[in-house]
């Protein structure tokens, strides 16, 4: 069923929840009824299968979609390389291509180029990664800064799923499904081996890209959390059928297939589809409709609890990548360090900023605007000062919006020295606080990833990361009869 919205254009309908099997037609009596693959399909249409599982994987988790199309998607000249490539794109994650490091990495945000000449996939750089897209295990994460459409041309992952964050910019992407508009502060999913194609209604546009090799996305389990939480099924949106059957001299098909670019030609567009069925398909997600579940009593939840996909490994509770947010939300833990606590993760995390400051700086700002009220009582104007200089603060050095920052297996991270000694010094420590204006993510992994040697030495990595915990001190105050037996 449609999701009616009003003054909302045909190709703009989308349907409703993640993993349903659907049925989508833009011209009436377009699909066949009773059978996948009759001898003449309605309307002269073609049928063609789009398998994103083995034939034989179980039906609960079989992925498949049958598209009915003016011309099959076969119809094109041979693939070549293409010219010019893309260098900064990566599937094969080893010693040739990369580089191992534990150490804490944070990188400013990227300029997106004012001059036109960069659409999406050119537009397209990979940071860092494990595995390999050849033998089907691993993942990649890219980012993005595109200033122009795809005018012309299709892009086809043959590797993987991409995960696509917007940050800047939204996106109106074409698929052989149909059409969605994507916001920052939503996500995409574009299966492996759908063709699609990205146009920038609002101009340059930048973001974040995971790429997930040998499985698919879907929601975590809740185990004792129950039925109900986290992100619902049915606000996954998937888009209707919509095609274009002009004649199209000169369309290039760009493949992305073991982590190089391929470019093939052919006469007509590939988004011809007339009419779909089935349970492989792109689709849409707001990240204002997650339910978060937090502490309320004491201590702090891991960041596990705020996933919203999952893509899961043979092995139960671990995920090739896990896709987590950082919502806003109420804080009410009594007695709690509630920032997030330090730690070592057998995990590795990359972070990335949607929009506003990072919670462990608004942790810092609510923390001093609390203190500033018990210690100097001058009221809402000394508050806004104090959330105003944190905020500044922040933007001077901190974790910006489009920015990133990765610690890896092992590599202990946390609250920086100011969060710190702010938060432990605080009045009211049990009152109630709300974190809000504020929109990050985690593309968390136990693949151990390695890291492009054009993150480690673009201009935007922040090499004075490690200086904010540098000032941490010791508090350690032993009882004075330790003192003495220790001297004696």
């Amino acid at each position: 069923m449609a999701m009616e919205e009003e003054q909302t254009p045909p190709e703009l309908r989308y349907l409703s929840g993640l993993g349903n099997t659907f049925t989508s037609e833009a011209v009436p009596g377009s699909l066949p009824v009773g059978q996948n693959n009759p001898l003449v399909c309605p309307l002269g249409l073609y049928a063609e299968q789009l398998s994103g599982t083995s034939f034989t994987t179980p039906r609960a988790r079989n992925l498949r979609t049958w598209l009915y199309r003016i011309k099959p998607s076969v119809t094109h000249e041979p693939f070549y390389p293409r010219n010019p490539t893309n260098e900064r794109l990566v599937g094969e994650f080893d010693r040739t291509t990369t580089v191992a490091t534990p150490t804490q990495l944070r990188w400013r945000p990227a300029d997106v180029p004012l001059h036109p000449g960069l659409d999406f996939i050119d537009g397209l750089y990979t940071v860092c990664g494990a595995g390999s897209s050849c033998l089907r295990h691993g993942y990649a994460i890219h980012m993005y800064a595109a200033n122009k459409p795809m005018d012309g041309c299709s892009l086809c992952n043959a590797d993987g799923d991409f995960l696509i964050v917007p940050q800047q910019g939204r996106l109106f992407i074409t698929t052989e499904c149909g059409r969605l508009l994507v916001s920052p502060g939503e996500i995409v999913v574009i299966p492996q081996g759908l063709r699609f194609a990205v146009d920038l209604p609002d101009g340059p546009s930048r973001g974040y890209v995971s790429e997930i090799f040998g499985a698919h996305f879907q929601l975590p389990d809740l185990g004792p959390i129950g039925a109900n939480g986290l992100a619902s099924p049915r606000d996954f949106l998937s888009p209707t059928a919509w095609f274009e059957q002009e004649h199209h001299p000169g369309y290039t098909i760009v493949h992305k297939y073991g982590g190089e670019l391929f470019s093939a030609t052919q006469d007509f567009s590939p988004f011809n589809v007339v009419a779909w069925h089935g349970n492989y398909v792109p689709y849409k997600y707001d990240l204002s409709k997650f339910c978060p579940f937090n502490t309320v009593l004491l201590d702090h939840g891991d960041p596990s609890v705020n996933t919203v996909l999952t893509a899961p490994t043979d092995k139960p509770g671990v995920a090739l990548l896990d896709f987590v947010i950082f919502p806003p939300r109420w804080l009410v833990a009594e007695n709690t360090f509630r920032p997030p606590y330090y730690h070592r993760n057998c995990m590795s995390e990359f972070m990335g900023l949607i929009y506003g400051m990072y919670e462990v700086s608004i942790y810092l700002s609510i923390y001093l605007s609390i203190l500033s009220i018990y210690l100097s009582g001058s009221g809402s104007s000394h508050v806004k000062r104090c959330k105003d200089d944190a905020h500044l603060q922040a933007k001077a050095d901190g974790f910006l919006p489009g920015g990133a920052s990765l610690h890896s297996c092992m590599t202990p991270h946390g609250p920086d020295t100011k969060t710190y000694e702010a938060t432990i010094s605080r009045a009211a420590a049990n009152e109630p606080s709300r974190l809000s204006g504020t929109l990050a993510f985690m593309f968390e992994s136990w693949l151990i990833p390695r890291v492009c040697p054009w993150a480690l030495d673009s201009p935007c990595r922040d090499l004075d990361y490690y200086q904010c915990w540098i000032g941490l001190k010791s508090h350690f105050s032993p009882p004075a009869a330790a003192v003495d037996d220790e001297n004696e």
